[in-house]
């Protein structure tokens, strides 16, 4: 999987170098576009191998999905809201049916046509080998795979560009992490073990994630009566929680809790706070994100090559307004002034 992904993000560098010669040795480059597409390609291509049209085709449709639902991601808090046929509900409804439709017809089209191991495959290996009824068996189908897209197109290059624009206002982290990439890398494509090695970019990455945490909501439903303290819970109400909130509190991170320091992570997550359960990019317990590893790989390996190839300063094109919708991400974009080494 790893050399699936290095090849994507060759094609990143590629088309980088190829704007930057053609704007006179820099470009003003808005990376989380490109960034999407990298993410996008990886997904694609690893979920559907040879099929990798008909995943883009599905990709799109998600796409579609997950920018409909970001307009309800608050008022779904309210008991029985989803169910009310609303414009906005319908307009779910319909892209939701027209996303399974497409799903299980590439699904069921491909299954006997290829014999490589890939993620649609392990899912319908999954779903063949349970006690689950057609109906079941379909949704077990969709669910899957709507899960890999939702969680591993956007919010990757989401983080990926939230980096960049760190590392962009905070040159000195840049520096050093280029000089670990450089010195671990010497030149090649990185691999799994170069970039198990690469403690100062997990650092960054981390702190990266406690500010602009992927998730920008979770919610959990209470099973039966609860009580917090004074607070009393019934049954079936939604409790939700914003990471970025836990993420950035005084008390929990210490006074420079807003301010870009990768070094708190220098002892890893344990010793970055008083509380680490609190630190939740990838949720926690048994409802850690599954795609966490995939992810992180994903992220350190496209990093590494971008700063090994590019220098990163901000464009004066650039307007800083993060936006909460399912995740929290640049309204406006990341515009990045983007240089060849």
């Amino acid at each position: 999987m790893t050399h699936l992904m290095a090849e994507c993000s060759v094609m990143v560098v590629k088309g980088w170098k190829s704007k930057i010669d053609s704007h006179g040795g820099a470009a003003d480059i808005k990376v989380d576009d490109c960034l999407r597409r990298f993410t996008r390609d990886v997904i694609s291509r690893a979920c559907f191998g040879s099929n990798y049209s008909k995943g883009e085709e599905i990709f799109f449709k998600i796409r579609a999905l997950q920018e409909a639902m970001s307009k309800k991601v608050l008022s779904n808090g309210f008991p029985g809201m989803r169910y009310l046929p609303t414009k906005s509900n319908r307009e779910i409804w319909r892209l939701e049916k027209e996303v399974r439709a497409l799903i299980l017809k590439t699904v069921y089209e491909t299954k006997d046509e290829t014999s490589k191991e890939d993620l649609l495959q392990m899912i319908l290996k999954g779903a063949e080998s349970s006690d689950l009824g057609p109906d079941a068996t379909d949704n077990f189908i969709v669910d899957n795979c709507k899960n890999i897209y939702f969680a591993g197109y956007e919010t990757t290059a989401i983080t990926a560009a939230w980096t960049l624009f760190l590392l962009a206002l905070n040159p000195d982290w840049q520096d050093k992490v280029r000089a670990e990439v450089v010195q671990i890398c010497e030149g090649k494509i990185p691999d799994a073990d170069m970039i198990r090695r690469m403690k100062t970019l997990t650092m960054v990455i981390n702190e990266t994630l406690r500010l602009y945490p992927p998730g920008a909501i979770i919610s959990r439903e209470a099973l039966e009566d609860m009580k917090f303290g004074k607070l009393d819970v019934p049954k079936g109400v939604n409790i939700w929680l914003m990471p970025v909130t836990l993420h950035q509190d005084p008390e929990i991170w210490g006074p420079d809790a807003h301010k870009f320091n990768p070094e708190r992570f220098a002892n890893g997550v344990s010793g970055a706070c008083k509380f680490p359960h609190v630190y939740l990019p990838f949720g926690f317990g048994p409802h850690t994100c599954l795609g966490q590893h995939f992810a992180l790989a994903e992220l350190k390996l496209l990093l590494a090559l971008a700063l090994s190839n590019f220098t990163f300063s901000p464009s004066p094109n650039y307007r800083h307004c993060p936006s909460l919708s399912l995740i929290i991400e640049p309204k406006y974009g990341v515009n990045l002034i983007v240089r060849r080494l």
